[in-house]
């Protein structure tokens, strides 16, 4: 797996973020285990709740395309320094994936890599 090509994918989707109200655009890039990459760019709405982040488009992308194991999902952003995952879209890689790393990127595309479960430790999870 090539890190770059996740940090080039996430930037190419992050044009897409539809961001009027906070001009903070997201991409994301998600490797399923299959091989595939899905990307995904934040939406918002003008009702603040309504407004999806880049990672859960990503993830919703690739489960409805029948994806349900991820390995790595990479992100990127407008901002300057580091950007991470919220708690919502990190709860939502647990559902599918509680051990998938996750690389998150500054300004310069220098990147940090983790686990999930070191940046989310107390997981929400039903015994399936």
């Amino acid at each position: 797996m090539d890190i770059k090509k996740l940090i080039e994918e996430a930037r190419k989707a992050e044009k897409y973020a539809y961001a009027p109200y906070s001009n903070f655009r997201v991409g994301a890039a998600l490797l399923t285990s299959s091989g595939n990459i899905y990307t995904g760019a934040n939406v918002e709405n003008a009702s603040y709740g309504l407004t999806i982040c880049a990672e859960r488009t990503a993830i919703v992308k690739a489960v409805t395309a029948g994806e349900r194991d991820f390995n790595v999902i990479c992100v990127t952003s407008s901002g300057k320094g580091f950007v991470y995952p919220c708690g919502a879209c990190l709860q939502v890689l647990a559902e599918f994936s509680p051990h998938i790393r996750v690389i998150v990127t500054d300004e310069n595309d220098n990147y940090c890599e983790y686990l999930l479960k070191d940046m989310l430790p107390n997981l929400f999870l039903f015994d399936k």
